[in-house]
């Protein structure tokens, strides 16, 4: 083995032992709103349930390594004591992980990451309509681990109010795993699905994602592809130029027969939805805008 004492490694390379050591570990999905009413969300594997009797969550939105600065979130439950926190299930994997990208302050995540935004019973911050578990929470205490890059805080949330999806129950009113299908963190760009094992998602952009939001409304809207496909197109860096869509509308052959393609929406969102599974999101997002151009010529 080797072995390694703390003050001996840099705090990065300390992070990235810890984070593959202790794993997996389950995300908190956590909702909030900042002074001015603006909502923010973002995920936190630094997370667990701590009790029940009274019902006490804790997660830890850590100081970023790189640089020390504290994260929306940490100031926002500091400003206004109140969270919701979602549970992550495989479903919306793609979209929970496109909306850990830092966007500056007032950038709303629900919209980036094609996620509802649902209305709360007893706390200000918005739920996530799509998590299959809903958790409102107010804030009962910070406790601050350090003042350094990496220091954790520790946000100590007691539950208001449990929100659960019908579908998970089982017949005994007890949640089934199988069809929760949560999905939780390891090091790396590594995560564990309950049911199938490790798999992994590329980290977000350190550039800013395009974000869901700036989808077509048709792709955003469509029957065939799913949040998660939705996830990774918002994920991409930037949309394909005018001259690589003129290009392949006339090369490709998705669109060799211009009348049959003007109809064919379900046909070419079939088409993106197998590219995006072989890892080919950027032709995918160059197909579905060469349809959307296709689309403006022909009305």
């Amino acid at each position: 083995m080797i072995s390694f004492e703390p003050k001996d490694l840099s705090t990065a390379k300390l992070h990235g032992y810890l984070l593959s050591a202790v794993a997996p570990r389950p995300i908190a999905f956590a909702s909030t709103i900042d002074a001015d009413g603006n909502p923010n969300l973002s995920p936190f594997s630094f997370f667990n349930v701590f009790s029940a009797n009274p019902p006490i969550l804790i997660f830890s939105p850590a100081r970023r390594v790189r640089d020390n600065t504290t994260k929306h979130t940490l100031e926002n439950v500091e400003a206004v004591k109140e969270v919701v926190i979602n549970t992550v299930n495989y479903a919306i994997v793609q979209q929970m992980s496109l909306s850990s990208t830092e966007y500056p302050v007032g950038v709303n995540e629900f919209d980036k990451a094609g996620l509802t935004m649902l209305q709360s019973d007893l706390v200000k911050p918005f739920r996530v309509a799509e998590s299959p578990i809903q958790l409102e929470c107010k804030v009962n205490k910070i406790i601050n681990l350090g003042t350094e890059g990496g220091a954790g805080n520790l946000v100590i949330c007691e539950v208001l109010k449990l929100h659960i999806l019908e579908s998970v129950i089982d017949k005994e009113g007890r949640i089934d795993q199988e069809q929760l299908d949560l999905v939780a963190r390891a090091g790396g760009s590594y995560y564990s699905r309950a049911k199938d094992g490790f798999f992994e998602i590329p980290k977000p952009l350190t550039t800013l994602g395009i974000g869901v939001d700036k989808l077509p409304e048709s792709v955003r809207k469509s029957s065939i592809l799913t949040g998660n496909d939705l996830g990774i197109l918002g994920n991409l860096a930037a949309f394909p130029s005018d001259s690589e869509i003129e290009e392949f509308l006339q090369t490709s052959e998705e669109f060799s027969n211009v009348s049959q393609a003007d109809f064919a929406i379900d046909i070419i969102h079939k088409r993106a939805k197998s590219l995006i599974e072989n890892k080919e999101a950027e032709t995918a997002l160059l197909l579905l805008m060469a349809k959307e151009k296709l689309n403006k010529i022909n009305t």
